[in-house]
């Protein structure tokens, strides 16, 4: 199955994926924790306003198979969410990373991303390569 790792976006090895436009990361996951996860039942994400640490949980994501934190992969204050994800998080698997984003957030520190995986280093972990 041929999943895609768009090359504009800085993944973590804990799946959640950094989209930075100035200021503004969304954040989301990885078509490959969607597709582990199986039929996405439930979501839990920070409200407005919420400040987020780099490294804490910022929320859970539940599907008929388990249910796991999601980690923040860069600080900052959420300033959107994905509310639509929220009534009905099936759609997650449609568009990871288009209409499937978790959150917007104001970053504190774009430093903090140097660390995250380019999307062919993140490919060859998740398919072993």
């Amino acid at each position: 199955m041929g999943l895609e790792y768009p090359d504009d976006l800085k993944y973590l090895d804990s799946h959640e994926y950094v989209r930075l436009d100035g200021e503004i990361a969304t954040i989301g996951i990885s078509a490959f924790a969607v597709d582990q996860l199986g039929d996405i039942v439930f979501l839990e994400l920070p409200e407005v306003g919420d400040a987020l640490e780099k490294g804490t949980s910022f929320g859970s994501i539940e599907s008929v198979k388990a249910v796991e934190d999601m980690y923040a992969p860069i600080s900052g204050t959420v300033v959107e969410r994905n509310d639509a994800l929220v009534e009905d998080p099936e759609q997650l698997a449609d568009d990871p990373y288009g209409e499937g984003w978790l959150l917007k957030l104001r970053i504190t520190d774009p430093d903090e991303l140097d660390e995250a995986m380019a999307a062919a280093d993140y490919r060859a972990l998740v398919e072993g390569e």
